[in-house]
This record gives C-alpha cells, structure tokens and sequence, in this order.
C-alpha cells in the first residue's frame, strides 16, 4: 500500500454534505463488489468523532496498480461533478498506521429476543428476562445512513477510526474498503 487518491465533496448548496458523502460511499462500495476488490482500503482523513461527523473527505488507499485500475473504471458516475478527485499520489514516508472499521451495536432488544427464544427454545417472558430492554448498545461514532442492496432497509454504518500505531498491518479489506485488522497509513 505505497499510493492514495483523496476524493472531496465540492459544496452544493442543493445537497447538504452528508447525503452527497453517503451516495459516494455507497457508489464506491457497488464498485468495490464489482471488482471483488479486497486491497483497497478507506479512510475519512477530515473525520471529527466528537461531532460524530466524517467530514467531506474520502481516501482510497492502495497500490498503484490496484488504484489506477480501480480509478480508469467509470464507478463515480453522476457523481463526478460534485466531487474533487486528486491524482494518485505517493504515501508520505513515515506516517502513522491505524484501522478503519465498521462497528456494529447491538441495539435492537427485541430481535436479541427473538433470537434466544429460537436458539435455547425459551417462551417471551424468559426471553424478556434474559434480554431487557436496558441491554440496547448505543455507539457513540460517526456513521453513515446507508440502504441495503438486498433488502433495501436502512441502516447506519458507524465507522471507527482506532488507535495510531507505528507499523503497519497487512491484510484484506472487505467490501466497503474496511479492516478490523488491516491498517491503512495515517496523514
């Protein structure tokens, strides 16, 4: 992972920041499973997690190669006009490494519920008990308001920014271009 393409909302006065960051994000991620891309890896580097904002930036991060294949395709679309896209450029030497991860809560009683019932064969009331209400996790991270392809139900997906860390971790990303585990470089 030697190269990085930021690409930056442009101001839309029509469009506010988050909705333009959300069709982005959602294009990159229909591209991303189109081209079973797993060595490309994303980061928010305007994100600011005590205002739960990711900012108006996104960055592509990956080989040259991998990054100048992923870019010749046409996967922004309509989108080009409201987006600023930067050349492929080197990673400075010497940069910080960290993950970018999706964080999933547990925040729905009910189905936890419902899901007891059907793995241990306990009635509602046992269920109730074993899951009260008081157990919903709330995720204190920036997120996105995305829409499932599949089922197309909404759902939101918090992104967590970990800590720094000198040396780089290789790995996989999965298909929203994140890694509990893989690091991405930090400038």
């Amino acid at each position: 992972m030697d190269h990085f393409v930021d690409l930056t909302l442009l101001p839309d006065p029509e469009i506010a920041p988050a909705h333009l960051l959300t069709a982005l994000f959602s294009k990159l991620h229909l591209a991303l499973v189109a081209q079973r891309s797993e060595h490309i890896g994303i980061s928010f580097p305007a994100v600011q997690p005590d205002r739960q904002w990711l900012g108006d930036r996104l960055r592509l991060h990956g080989s040259q190669a991998d990054l100048t294949g992923f870019m010749a395709t046409p996967w922004l679309g309509a989108l080009r006009d409201h987006v600023h896209t930067t050349a492929l450029l080197a990673i400075p030497p010497q940069v910080a490494h960290r993950t970018v991860s999706r964080v999933q809560a547990k925040s729905n009683p009910e189905r936890l519920r419902r899901r007891q019932m059907r793995r241990h064969g306990i009635d509602a009331a046992e269920a109730l008990t074993r899951v009260p209400d008081a157990v919903a996790e709330r995720l204190d991270l920036p997120y996105l308001h995305l829409r499932s392809h599949s089922t197309a139900q909404p759902f939101r997906l918090f992104i967590r920014h970990g800590a720094l860390q000198e040396n780089a971790s290789v790995g996989k990303f999965g298909t929203y271009g994140l890694s509990a585990t893989t690091t991405i470089p930090w400038f």
